[in-house]
């Protein structure tokens, strides 16, 4: 097994056994490694990988139907280092963080849009499923790790939420009664606004049938410049791509304008390129999207704060800004009814 560190490992592998090569560190998760070496990235993927399915995903990214969607692989197969699965990739531009201004809504929707309109029976298969609940899943179970350890208590902070935005409160402007906030942890207001969902949202029963094509955890940090001639916006990271409820792919961004951390002018530049481009999760331009998206943009909810909640638990920190507004969103979530019945896929 190779003793290197494994960032300076995957540069290697990606320099095609360059030792000593320079590289950039792009990112260092639970959920993957990733650097730049020259004009290749090389990902390790996580330990715990649905392998199969991951080899499926690499070769739908290579597929010609995802040309000008999806950033394509330098290769298709999968590669491996120290028995984690390693994927090679070109080098695209990401997003600027520090021009929020300059943010690619429009494209995100219209390739959003592609992307959900691929005839799935076209591509190589199986196709697995879009791992949104098995990501909302783990999120939960991460909060349930770091309570029991005592590292989740008080409120942190949280104001209750009374006269602030919910996915229900952007469609109707209603403010809901902040009792349900009253008295109770942080942790349990975000368990409790799970509890509100269906089993198959929280990934403890299978999704419903049918579907299209999603991402699966879409957000900026997952488009970039392609590279080529025409430079234009590619959508990266393969490994929650599969079949699934389309709405999962924009909830995201609808669960940021609910809680007020997206602004109405790029939220609605990003509604409507997707309905433009002929998205299906959405309803058709000029109706209230929110019947579709409600859901899908409350579990995002639930997802984000039980993992800012454990996260800041295990750093020792307090909530930052946003995280606490995620939460906040949560004690609204906690007083609404459970839902019944499932999103059935558009």
């Amino acid at each position: 097994m190779n003793q290197e560190p494994l960032p300076a490992a995957l540069a290697a592998y990606a320099g095609a056994g360059e030792r000593g090569a320079p590289y950039e560190l792009l990112a260092e998760r639970e959920d993957g490694t990733v650097v730049r070496c020259g004009e290749i990235v090389a990902k390790a993927h996580a330990g715990d990988s649905d392998r199969a399915g991951l080899a499926v995903r690499m070769r739908i990214a290579a597929d010609e139907a995802l040309a000008g969607v999806l950033l394509a692989p330098l290769r298709p197969e999968v590669g491996y280092l120290g028995g984690r699965p390693v994927s090679l990739w070109p080098y695209g531009a990401p997003v600027d963080p520090e021009r929020p201004e300059d943010a690619p809504w429009e494209a995100a929707g219209r390739l959003l849009a592609a992307l959900h309109q691929v005839p799935v029976h076209r591509l190589p298969g199986p196709v697995p499923p879009m791992r949104g609940p098995a990501k909302l899943a783990r999120a939960l179970r991460r909060l349930s790790r770091a309570t029991a350890a005592g590292a989740v208590g008080g409120r942190d902070g949280v104001r209750s939420p009374e006269g602030a935005r919910s996915p229900a409160g952007a469609r109707s402007g209603a403010a809901l009664v902040p009792g349900p906030a009253e008295g109770r942890s942080a942790g349990d207001l975000v368990r409790a606004a799970a509890r509100t969902l269906p089993a198959w949202v929280r990934g403890e029963a299978p999704a419903p049938r049918g579907g299209a094509l999603c991402h699966g955890d879409l957000h900026l940090g997952q488009l970039v410049r392609g590279p080529g001639p025409d430079g234009g916006w590619r959508l990266i990271d393969v490994d929650d791509l599969g079949i699934g409820t389309p709405a999962w792919d924009l909830a995201r961004p609808a669960a940021w304008y609910a809680a007020g951390l997206l602004d109405t002018g790029a939220w609605v530049r990003f509604l409507d390129s997707y309905r433009a481009a002929g998205g299906p999760a959405a309803g058709p331009p000029g109706s209230d999207p929110w019947p579709e998206l409600d859901l899908a943009a409350r579990a995002l909810t639930v997802q984000t704060a039980a993992l800012a909640l454990a996260k800041s638990a295990e750093s020792r920190r307090r909530l930052e800004d946003v995280e606490r507004l995620m939460v906040e969103s949560c004690a609204r979530i906690a007083s609404l009814p459970p839902d019944l019945e499932a999103l059935a896929p558009s």
